[in-house]
């Protein structure tokens, strides 16, 4: 079944984290998911409020967290955490 990684961001510094954005896509296409949304519009009608929402497709739940784990991704990630407060999650869809 094909699973949505669901993250909700507050960016707290742009420069590092426009570095993990630019690695973070191409680790996330080499494992088969693609964006359906990416720091579009939003309403929060709920909990904490992060101003980046992003949500890419993968083919399942073991696509999305073997990307996670790809030393790409974690390459990536290394720019991220100081430069963020996010939450991440992968979803298993109905489809």
């Amino acid at each position: 079944m094909p699973a949505l990684w669901i993250a909700h961001v507050t960016v707290t510094d742009e420069e590092a984290y426009g570095k993990y954005a630019k690695l973070a896509g191409p680790a996330i296409e080499k494992h088969g998911g693609y964006f359906i949304a990416r720091a579009g519009r939003y309403v929060q009608l709920e909990g904490n409020e992060r101003p980046r929402n992003v949500v890419a497709k993968f083919p399942s739940v073991e696509d999305a967290e073997k990307c996670y784990h790809s030393p790409e991704y974690q390459e990536a990630l290394g720019h991220a955490r100081n430069a963020s407060e996010r939450e991440l999650l992968i979803v298993e869809t109905s489809e």
